[in-house]
């Protein structure tokens, strides 16, 4: 019960952060952080598949409501969770996970962390942004700011971790 509330709260907390900090934030018209998909990425991982992706989805279309965006932060998002299931497997520790446990730095170290969030905004921000441009005209263009919102989001999620995950 306690994660659902701390999940909830986070939710909706992330949220606020990207309708009234981050989307007020823009360098250059190239970097855009999208630091929503730190809900994803705290989910445990014992999160049954269909709670990962409809949380993505409920997700994606709050982000894509508030945006007026037409469903690009929804495909992006579920595109992400589908991956994170898949990618949890390809890159277990030798002994699994242990049960309770979310993927933080504290948890599993922060090589491990750097390659999960790494692999998941970067697929995440290139979708979005290949989406939004509609098409392969704009394809290095849609893709120098993807990977540049990338880094720009990857360093967030870093100081968003020592801020507020604490080592058990």
């Amino acid at each position: 019960m306690r994660d659902l509330v701390e999940n909830i709260i986070r939710f909706f907390l992330l949220v606020f952060l990207q309708f009234f900090v981050l989307n007020n934030i823009q360098f250059s018209g190239f970097v855009n952080p999208y630091l929503y998909v730190l809900f994803v990425l705290w989910l445990p991982f014992e999160t049954p598949g269909w709670l990962l992706l409809t949380s993505s989805f409920v997700m994606g279309l709050t982000i894509d409501i508030g945006s007026s965006t037409i469903g690009y932060h929804t495909i992006a998002t579920v595109f992400m969770a589908y991956l994170r299931f898949h990618l949890l497997r390809f890159i277990a520790p030798r002994d699994g996970y242990e049960p309770n446990m979310s993927p933080t730095i504290p948890s599993l170290g922060s090589a491990w962390f750097l390659k999960y969030v790494g692999m998941l905004v970067v697929a995440h921000h290139l979708l979005l942004f290949w989406i939004e441009s509609f098409g392969f005209g704009d394809f290095f263009a849609a893709t120098f700011r993807a990977l540049a919102s990338s880094i720009f989001t990857i360093l967030l999620i870093f100081v968003c971790q020592f801020i507020f995950i604490r080592p058990k």
